[in-house]
């Protein structure tokens, strides 16, 4: 039998950064067959007219069993797990075509906030476990990430069959210097963590009963 699909989008570079650790992650883990999952990675525009679009087209044409969208936190040292999408577009930066919409809603007539779809706090565990720094997080923010973490999970709604949600990324080392209060994380550390991510999603780990995280 062949191996389920697991959809896995990362970010092009924004705001004047060289490299997008969301975009370096997914095309490591491209073509790899991970617990079960082939991983299919997708690079999607950090442009709020063509985000949601291009993972729609993916979606469709894919019929992945998993969608696993991942993206930058400059601000943070752990890869942190998101638990909530809010129908809110309110951009503090241009994106990468310069619009900069303010309190504008995801989708008009949409669910204040949709939850994720993962077992985020298994996922944190099993990170935590295996010596990554981890986290739970109740804020992916009003940007790009979040419009498409909510425009997924809005499309996941009407597909029971599949399973998604949004992960990010802390900065590379190479980012550091526009990062000073972060701790950078490693690529190659931050790929070992996202495989274990696939592992854990793939299995059908069920949620675990553990309390804490982030809201920034």
């Amino acid at each position: 039998m062949a191996p389920a699909e697991l959809l896995l989008t990362g970010f092009e570079p924004f705001d004047g950064e060289a490299v997008n650790p969301s975009w370096a992650v997914a095309q490591a883990l491209h073509g790899q067959h991970i617990g079960g999952a082939r991983v299919r990675a997708l690079q999607l525009p950090c442009v709020f007219a063509t985000a949601l679009p291009a993972l729609q087209a993916a979606l469709a044409a894919q019929l992945p069993r998993w969608v696993l969208a991942l993206g930058l936190a400059g601000s943070r040292s752990a890869i942190s797990v998101e638990r909530v999408a809010i129908n809110l577009i309110d951009a503090r930066i241009p994106d990468n075509a310069g619009a900069m919409p303010l309190d504008q809603p995801v989708v008009a007539g949409g669910p204040n906030a949709y939850f994720t779809g993962l077992p985020a706090k298994a996922i944190v565990l099993a990170l935590q476990q295996a010596g990554h720094r981890a986290e739970l997080s109740f804020s992916a923010g009003s940007f790009v990430c979040n419009q498409v973490f909510y425009g997924l999970m809005h499309a996941l709604a009407a597909r029971p069959g599949m399973v998604g949600g949004f992960v990010h990324l802390p900065p590379l080392p190479e980012q550091a210097g526009r990062h000073p209060t972060a701790q950078p994380m490693a690529l190659d550390e931050q790929v070992q963590a996202l495989r274990r991510v696939i592992t854990v999603l793939a299995a059908g780990t069920p949620e675990l009963a553990v309390a804490g995280g982030r809201t920034d």
